[in-house]
């Protein structure tokens, strides 16, 4: 899947209501994407009933950008709605229902008392833990005493991080706080769940970030994605000094994409608490265990370090939305005065939700190394992640990737001529043995009158069908 365009608005107090502030941001990311009407809307709103008392998200935003006719569909899950309404687009198209996708998100959260707002967003944590007071500043500050003593993390270490993510908010128009601070502020500023003070925690805000995702060919791809889950109660879970979920979609993600966290260049990471930044480093493989404070400190994560993370943040506001515009970041090529912000246009980013919800199953990591092939055309890559039989153009540039893809179950090639046009396709069917190459040429089924199915899915079977006599 490709992303075609995105869009965000201005994070902060804002006097906008809810609706206004995702119609901002959906309508910029058709307009970066050139589409005026795309086959699906997936909202991400996190509790919208309580926070604005307006329900139907899905059917209300849909409306408000004048796609009342378009599917919509609403994804929560708590402060991860934001990756997991990208992940709900992305299984979609893969399966072949929709060539197109909006994604947004937004929260309004700033007309109401503080108190208030901790209230809600405390529905998210287990009820009988939330029966004895905890709060989610509570529970962070429980996790971050036992990383420290564990680790040894210090408290200098996880100022520095406050420091860094609001010295790049400062170079963002859009971000919710604009100025940057020293370590000593953060260090001395009022206490707010012990060891945590007021700079190691996010503030409340008003924003909203979209992104259009696309079965064609754009200059951005998501090469892999994936999701986790862990108890929602925290005295269920076996460490409290490691997230499990981030562990489990990092290693999805990787394996998608074919490659690990060595070659991510910048990363946008999942923020609310600054030690949650360095435990989730740590648990993506970013940074080795118990590095992660040290490497802060010592510049690697800053812009123009080893490792750049949230190099375009917004000061690290709680937010549901946030996946969304962590993937609009990364997903956006660097234009105007973005070049001059960062010094080079990063090849491999990742981005980072956490949320505590059961995982779907990994179809694409099914077939064994089915799932880290590089696809790289739209229709395949969409048959791969569905779980249909492996599909992939073969062309002269693409011969030696299939003959390297030992797999072990049968796969479909699609071989696409390059002395034909474009619509002449010939079907060929590989059948290896335990281990053996794909040798594209096996068979072939001359199919060059035949127009290119429209549902890659039910293509893909219909082809496999034909050269094997057997169905999918």
């Amino acid at each position: 899947m490709w992303i075609a365009g995105a869009g965000m608005t201005r994070f902060g107090r804002r006097d906008e209501n809810l609706q206004d502030l995702m119609a901002e941001a959906g309508l910029a990311a058709m307009h970066d994407a050139g589409i005026e009407r795309p086959d699906a809307l997936v909202i991400a709103a996190m509790n919208p009933e309580e926070f604005t008392g307006e329900g139907n998200y899905g059917s209300l935003i849909a409306t408000r950008l004048g796609l009342s006719y378009v599917p919509a569909l609403r994804v929560e899950t708590a402060t991860s709605s934001g990756v997991a309404a990208v992940y709900a687009a992305y299984a979609a198209m893969a399966a072949g229902f929709h060539r197109s996708v909006l994604v947004v998100g937004g929260e309004k959260m700033t007309h109401l008392p503080t108190p208030r707002v901790s209230e809600i967003i405390g529905r998210s944590i287990d009820p009988h833990e939330r029966s004895y007071g905890t709060t989610m500043p509570a529970l962070a500050g429980l996790i971050t005493r036992a990383v420290m003593h564990r680790r040894g993390l210090s408290l200098r270490e996880i100022s520095q991080v406050a420091v860094k993510n609001h010295a790049h908010g400062a170079r963002n128009p859009l971000a919710h706080f604009q100025e940057a601070v020293t370590l000593e502020a953060v260090m001395e500023s009022r206490l707010v769940a012990d060891p945590l003070r007021l700079y190691h925690c996010c503030p409340i805000s008003d924003g909203g970030a979209a992104l259009v995702l696309t079965a064609e060919r754009r200059p951005v791809r998501i090469a892999g994605i994936g999701q986790g889950a862990d108890t929602i109660a925290v005295r269920y879970r076996t460490d409290l000094t490691t997230f499990r979920a981030t562990q489990e979609a990092a290693a999805a993600a990787y394996r998608m994409a074919g490659f690990g966290a060595e070659r991510v260049e910048i990363a946008e990471i999942h923020d609310a608490f600054t030690p949650f930044e360095l435990i989730s480093l740590e648990d993506t493989g970013l940074v080795p265990p118990g590095k992660a404070g040290r490497a802060t400190l010592e510049g690697e994560t800053a812009r123009g370090g080893r490792l750049p993370v949230l190099a375009f943040d917004q000061a690290f506001r709680q937010t549901e939305h946030q996946g969304i515009e962590r993937q609009r970041l990364r997903g956006r090529p660097e234009r105007g005065d973005d070049r001059a912000r960062q010094r080079r246009v990063p090849r491999h980013g990742l981005a980072r939700e956490r949320q505590r919800r059961r995982p779907p199953p990994d179809r694409a990591g099914r077939r064994g190394d089915a799932g880290r092939l590089d696809v790289d055309d739209p229709v395949a890559e969409s048959v791969l992640a569905a779980g249909a039989p492996v599909v992939r153009l073969v062309g002269v540039e693409h011969d030696d990737l299939a003959r390297r893809a030992a797999l072990r179950t049968p796969a479909i090639v699609e071989h696409l001529d390059p002395g034909l046009g474009d619509a002449d396709r010939v079907g060929v069917v590989a059948m290896p043995g335990e281990g053996a190459p794909v040798e594209p040429g096996a068979q072939q089924l001359d199919a060059r009158r035949r127009p290119a199915p429209a549902h890659p899915v039910a293509g893909a079977a219909r082809t496999f069908k034909t050269l094997t006599g057997r169905s999918a």
